[in-house]
C-alpha cells in the first residue's frame, strides 16, 4: 500500500533515529493517512487522504 495522499502527494520522509548513547539508524516518517469516502467527478469514491488536507476542506467529504 502506497504512503501516499492522493490529493497533495504527501509521502514519506526519511530521517534518522537517535538514541541517548547516540546510536543512529534510518528511520520514516509517515504522513497521517486517513480513508475517506469523497466526492470525486460526480461519484462517490475511497481515497487516501492526509488529515491536513482533511482540515483544509480540500477534500469533499460524500454524505
Amino acid at each position: 500500500m502506497a504512503m501516499r495522499c492522493d490529493i497533495c502527494g504527501k509521502g514519506p520522509v526519511v530521517g534518522r533515529r537517535v538514541s541517548h548513547a547516540h546510536n543512529v539508524r534510518p528511520r520514516r516518517f509517515e504522513p497521517n493517512l486517513q480513508t475517506v469516502r469523497a466526492a470525486v467527478n460526480g461519484g462517490v469514491k475511497r481515497i487516501k487522504a492526509c488529515t491536513r488536507c482533511i482540515r483544509s476542506q480540500k477534500v469533499v467529504k460524500a454524505a
